[in-house]
This record gives C-alpha cells, sequence and structure tokens, in this order.
C-alpha cells in the first residue's frame, strides 16, 4: 500500500468521525430544546386538563410521531385531494353498468346486464377495485392521476365529468359518455389552464390501463385458452395477439390504434383516435385454484403525445361487452378480428359462409342443437356432389374384395408385392375405382372441419346454450365427474365426446371393410391407425371441448354413414362391376404414365432381386 493510500483512508475517517461527532452533538442539542418547550407547555398548560388527566410525552420520540405527516405534493389543493376519500357515480343503459370512483376518476367495475356467469350470478367484466386507469404527467413533480380524489363537477343520465383542480387554476378533467344502446364509453382527457404548470419541455403523458379479469366460464382450461390480449396497427389485416393461456408481454414500439383485454366472450377494449405512441402490454394467467376467482391480470402502458397549452384534450373510448361478431363489426375498427376464426382460407369460409348460415337459422329457431343439425345437413348435402365418387369408389372396392383376395393368394410373397400392386391397380381400372377418389372428402372437409373447430368455442350465441343433457354448448358436456384431474382426459367424461368416438369407428370399420387381408405392414398400420387410434384421439381432445364442436363432428360422421349406405345399397351393383371386370379381361388397357413407372419401377426391382440371387452364389 503506498503512502498516497494511506493517507486517503486517515482523511476518510477522520471525515466520517467528525460527521459522527457533529450529529451527536446536534441530536443533543435538540433534546435539551425539546426538554424545554415540553415543560413551558406543562406550566403553561390549564389546571382542569391536567386534573383530568391529560397525558404530557416524557419523550420527544412520542411527541415527534403525534405531528401530522409532512406533505406531499407541493399544490396545497393537490394534497387535499390526495388525502381526500372518493365517491362511486354510476352510468347505465340497458345493456351495461358502469360504476365509476372519484378517486382517480375511472371507471370502478363493469356489469354487463344480459349475461350471468356460470352458475347464475351476475356477470362483471371486473369488479370493485378490480381496474385501474391513470394518467402520469410531469407537473414541477410526477402525479398519477389514480392517487387524487376528483371532485364530481356535472352528472346526467349518460355522462359524469370528473375535475382535479390546481393551486394556479388549471385543472385536469376527465369526461365519460355512455352511448344510450351500446358498449361504448367515450372518454375525454382534457387539460385546463394547466400551460403554467406543465413545463413546456414535456412532449408525452402515460396513459396505464389494467383489468384483473374474473374466470366466468365452466372450463378453466377452454376458457384460458381462448382468452388472450390484442393490439391493433393501422392499416394491418388484423390485430396482433399474446396470451391464449400463456402468460406473456411485450414491448411496442411502433404507434399503435387499440388494444384489447379479451376474456373468451367478452372483452374490454380501449381505443385511440390520435393513436397511442408506443407502449407496453402484459398478460398473466392467474391458477386455477387461486381464491380470488381471477382468471387474468391484464394491463397496457402507454404513452400519449403532449403538447402543453392553454387546453389539451386528450379523446380514448372503451368498448365494455361481449364478443359478438356483427356487434364488433359494426364499430369498423377491426375490432371482431379478436374472435379466432381461423387464417385466409378458413376465416374466409367462416364469415361469409356460417356466420350466415347460423344467423339465418337462429332468426327461426331458438334451439341451439337443431341449428348445428340444420347446419350440418346443408354443408353435406352442398359437398355431396363432390364427395359422391370417393364414396363410389369405396363402395366399388368393397364389391371388388374378392377379387383382391384372388390377387393376394396369387402374390403372398414379400418380394412380389410390386406385381400384387400393379394387379390390384389393374383390376380397379377394369372396374372404373378411382384410387385417389378417397382422398378428396378428406381435403373438402378438412377446411370446413377446422372452421367449426375455431366458430363453435368462439360463438358467444352458444354460450350457456342448454341441448340435450348439456347445459352449455359452448363449454364440455359432463355425465360423469371425477372429483379429480386425469392426466389428458381430465376431471369428467363428455358423452358428446364418446358418442362421436363411437361413430367415428364405426364410419372407420365400414369404409376399410373393403380392404382384403394383407401381409403389408404399412397397409395393416393404416388400417390401425384409422380404426382405432382416430377415434381414441379425437375423444381425447373433444373431451375438453365445446360440447356443440363434438355434437358437428358426430351428426358429420352419422350423414357420412348414411350416404355411404345409401350409395352402396341403390347405386353401386357388385355383380354389374365384376361382369364389366369380366368383359375386359385379355383386352389391353392404356397405360397411364404412373403405371409406367411402376412398371419400371418393378422391372427394377426383379433385376435387383435376380442380382442379389446370382451375388450369393
Amino acid at each position: 500500500m503506498d503512502k498516497n493510500t494511506v493517507i486517503g483512508f486517515i482523511l476518510i475517517a477522520l471525515t466520517l468521525f467528525g460527521f459522527t461527532f457533529y450529529q451527536s452533538a446536534r441530536n443533543r442539542k435538540y433534546m435539551e430544546e425539546q426538554r424545554r418547550l415540553d415543560s413551558i407547555a406543562l406550566a403553561n398548560a390549564p389546571v382542569d386538563s391536567l386534573a383530568a388527566g391529560a397525558q404530557v410525552p416524557d419523550e420527544p420520540e412520542l411527541l415527534l410521531e403525534s405531528q401530522p405527516a409532512p406533505a406531499i405534493y407541493r399544490d396545497s389543493l393537490l394534497e387535499q385531494a390526495h388525502l381526500a376519500e372518493g365517491e362511486v357515480v354510476t352510468l347505465e343503459n340497458d345493456l351495461v353498468k358502469i360504476d365509476f370512483t372519484s378517486k382517480g376518476a375511472q371507471p370502478y367495475s363493469v356489469q354487463l346486464k344480459n349475461y350471468s356467469s356460470y352458475g347464475g350470478g351476475e356477470l362483471f367484466l371486473f369488479k370493485e377495485g378490480g381496474a385501474e386507469y391513470a394518467v402520469s404527467v410531469y407537473t414541477g413533480q410526477y402525479i398519477r392521476t389514480s392517487d387524487f380524489n376528483f371532485a364530481v363537477a356535472e352528472k346526467s343520465d349518460s355522462s359524469v365529468v370528473f375535475r382535479l383542480p390546481f393551486g394556479d387554476g388549471g385543472y385536469i378533467e376527465q369526461k365519460y359518455s355512455l352511448s344510450p344502446d351500446g358498449y361504448n364509453v367515450s372518454n375525454l382527457l382534457s387539460f385546463v389552464g394547466m400551460q403554467n404548470t406543465i413545463p413546456r419541455n414535456v412532449g408525452s403523458i402515460d396513459v396505464d390501463f389494467s383489468v384483473n379479469v374474473p374466470r366466468l366460464e365452466k372450463g378453466y382450461k377452454n376458457e384460458s385458452q381462448y382468452s388472450k390480449l390484442d393490439y391493433y396497427f393501422e392499416g394491418e389485416k388484423k390485430p396482433a395477439e399474446i396470451g391464449r393461456g400463456r402468460s406473456a408481454s411485450k414491448s411496442i414500439g411502433a404507434r399503435l390504434k387499440w388494444f384489447a383485454f379479451q376474456q373468451q366472450f367478452f372483452s374490454a377494449i380501449m381505443y385511440a383516435p390520435q393513436e397511442f405512441a408506443n407502449g407496453e402490454v402484459s398478460i398473466q394467467f392467474i391458477p386455477e385454484n387461486d381464491p380470488s376467482g381471477n382468471l387474468m391480470a391484464c394491463s397496457a402502458k402507454m404513452r400519449t403525445d403532449f403538447r402543453p397549452a392553454a387546453e389539451v384534450r386528450i379523446p380514448h373510448e372503451f368498448y365494455f361487452g361481449p364478443n359478438h361478431f356483427s356487434t364488433l363489426k359494426s364499430y369498423g375498427r377491426k375490432y371482431e378480428k379478436i374472435i379466432p376464426l381461423g387464417g385466409s382460407l378458413v376465416g374466409w369460409f367462416t364469415r361469409y359462409a356460417i356466420i350466415p348460415m347460423f344467423n339465418f337459422f337462429s332468426r327461426f329457431l331458438s334451439n341451439f342443437g337443431l341449428i348445428i343439425l340444420l347446419m350440418t345437413l346443408v354443408i353435406k348435402t352442398v359437398v355431396f356432389p363432390l364427395t359422391y365418387k370417393s364414396y363410389s369408389s369405396s363402395a366399388k372396392m368393397q364389391a371388388l374384395r374378392p377379387e383382391i383376395e384372388k390377387i393376394n393368394a396369387k402374390y403372398p410373397k414379400q418380394e412380389d408385392a410390386m406385381k400384387k400392386q400393379q394387379a390390384t391397380m389393374d383390376l380397379y381400372k377394369r372396374a372404373g375405382v378411382n384410387t385417389m377418389g378417397g382422398c378428396l372428402p378428406t381435403l373438402l372437409t378438412f377446411p370446413i372441419l377446422w372452421a367449426m373447430f375455431r366458430f363453435f368455442p368462439a360463438s358467444i350465441e352458444l354460450r350457456q346454450q342448454p341441448f340435450l343433457w348439456c347445459d352449455d354448448l359452448s363449454a364440455y358436456d359432463s355425465i360423469l365427474d371425477y372429483g379429480t384431474k386425469i392426466p389428458i382426459l381430465g376431471d369428467h367424461l363428455s358423452l358428446f365426446a364418446l358418442l362421436m368416438a363411437v361413430v367415428m369407428w364405426v364410419y372407420s370399420k365400414m369404409t376399410t371393410a373393403n380392404q382384403a387381408a394383407s401381409n403389408d405392414p404399412t397397409a395393416s398400420s393404416m388400417k390401425f391407425m384409422t380404426l382405432w387410434m382416430m377415434p381414441i384421439m379425437m375423444f381425447f381432445i373433444c373431451n375438453n371441448l365445446s360440447a356443440a364442436l363434438s355434437y358437428y363432428y358426430l351428426l358429420s360422421q352419422l350423414i357420412a354413414i348414411i350416404q355411404t349406405w345409401v350409395i352402396k345399397k341403390f347405386f353401386v351393383h357388385p355383380e354389374e362391376i365384376l361382369a364389366k371386370v369380366k368383359a375386359s379381361e385379355g383386352k389391353p388397357l392404356p397405360k397411364s404414365k404412373w403405371q409406367q413407372r411402376l412398371e419400371a419401377a418393378q422391372k427394377m426391382q426383379e433385376q435387383q432381386r435376380k442380382a442379389q440371387q446370382n451375388y450369393r452364389r
């Protein structure tokens, strides 16, 4: 250690010692002065008060604790507003009831009147104190509006005005106006006479909105999977999103138009006509067994451009309501895009076919089970001309089963697999069977099935609609509750899912009945997958999904079975097919390019087999 370092340590020690000595002397002087003042106060106290047992602190610390807390805010009006208690003001129409609190001039709770939570209770999008809407701005010191009690300046049946006054005569104002027949709330944030309070170099303010969304549906897993946070950029086709059962956060560096806290069937949306400059959003899912009963905690911390002036007005709008496609679309802001209807092709089919058909039948029927039945019949009827060839080919292949078994007996060895396949294809060609026809119904029905997969769980029209033993078509149906969760299966048994799996097995049994016994392990594996694995997998998948979805799959499979039976019974005659095959025997058939390639592959395989035999010799 060099000389300079030693000197430095000595100087630091002397400085600390001197400061400690000075502080101790100052405290002793303060204590002596306090005792002197206490003695004077005691001598001047009225005799009556002493006789009544007035307490005189014998320690200065107790006297200090009895003194009022120092002011937090320089502005005395702000300090008063900070200490004041709030009051609740209510705006409502036939659809929604919104309580506002003057403490922060913000929404306090939102109740949707025409809906109820699962179990029959009142439906609150957020309950009392379950949300915070705050504006932060620099006024010589940072203030946050949620910390202050605003005065109620105006109140009518449809609007309320809150004001927070400042000592120099300016004020911050929050005005809320509820539309008379909708879920929309206009919010006008104003800074009046604040040009001398807010420094000129302030270029932005922070607007924060957070909500604790309670659980509202039957199944936690299904509800959380369809709940998310959306945010939309002007000019985009659809909003971006985070969530879907997973907690997440996102920093947004670009200007955005609105964001939405979206529960499965209801949303709180905040729209900025002048756009938010940037911000950060987050969604946190609450565990299922949490005693709060909340589903998720959503927050958005937005930054908004600000230019100090004598009067600055910043408009916002809130939507507190259902995720109803037509209702959201009526605002013309792409709110309806938050409803998960699928990608471009599936979404197009859902918007322009499924939803209009659903709405049409809803005008005449109130039973949604019957509506789904009619929709299924219409869809199966429309695609029937395209699937007829597939069903017909399947029936013809079943009629040719005796001939196929003869081919299998003729070529029993594995090395004759190519010959057997060529002979089988030749048989199909003579009978007029299109072997690729079986792919057609799958290609056609897959977009439809996927559209239904997206539509039913997101359709608020099905929410809490009963049908047969099901009390809510938008959630799973349950005929047996285990009381404990079983991995993959869950804590219940869905009868619709079980019936769907059984009917799927029956249909697979019908379609695979034309397949003769084969030693080909690939064919056997495919048959096992189709007959057993697919029904079992679909059961486990649908057991926790919307009952309407399982019901639709059940109906679709039943109608396919009926169509296949009708075609086989009345349109395909096995004797005519076999006669056609016999008549064409011995006659050359034109070879397709695929058949030519198949024969070339067969010749190559035969040459390789002979080469291997010669090599072994």
